[in-house]
């Protein structure tokens, strides 16, 4: 593939509701009431409507790593054992990048400021599983195109702060992505700004 960056404008995605029923603890178990399921139900399509999904992706070749340091075409570089152990035998790398939205944010901001804290989890319950489902469909997306060349990616992808991968290299991530274009900036802690935003490697084998 054209190591040249994606920019997808709009990713359409219906809320991955058992996802998010699990991040609010509801668990198979658990039995909600019929005007509970409905209420919780009412806020997650609330929440969906105020998210806009937005993302990118560019796919690299791999110019070789030494079990630490990982080289990727243009010069970029990422410094993990775990990343290096992941990509293993990986010919290329697909970088990601997704965000919810700045909207979706000041909802849960105005909720919880009102005390309706209730709304507001769930709306950040919503917020952060929809961003995350928007990988998935960039992978299913990517995927499609790398059938053609009998490719495909790694099934899982690896995030900037999870295990060695430091959190510092979000910035790398960030701009390489181009994420500024979908208004995400970034703090001087390497926070993704709005929060419902993240980025993820993966690799093709």
């Amino acid at each position: 593939m054209i190591n040249s960056i994606t920019l997808l404008e709009k990713i359409t995605i219906a809320p991955p509701r058992a996802k998010i029923y699990s991040r609010l603890g509801f668990r198979k178990k658990t039995s909600l009431t019929s005007s509970q399921k409905q209420e919780t139900d009412r806020h997650i399509e609330d929440a969906a409507a105020l998210i806009s999904l937005q993302g990118s992706f560019l796919i690299l070749p791999l110019t070789g790593h030494d079990g630490r340091t990982i080289r990727l075409a243009g010069g970029l570089s990422f410094e993990s054992e775990k990343l290096a152990a992941f990509l293993g035998q990986c010919r290329e790398a697909a970088l990601m990048g997704a965000t919810a939205g700045s909207a979706i944010m000041d909802a849960i901001r105005e909720k919880t400021s009102a005390g309706n804290l209730t709304t507001a989890v769930v709306y950040d319950a919503t917020a952060s599983e929809m961003a995350d489902a928007a990988l998935d469909w960039m992978m299913a997306y990517i995927n499609r195109q790398l059938r053609r060349e009998g490719k495909q990616l790694l099934p899982r992808r690896f995030s900037a702060g999870y295990s060695d991968f430091a959190l510092t290299n979000q910035k790398a991530l960030h701009q390489i992505l181009q994420l500024e274009k979908f208004g995400v900036t970034l703090t001087p802690n390497f926070l993704l700004i709005p929060e419902k935003s993240v980025t993820a490697v993966t690799g093709i084998p």
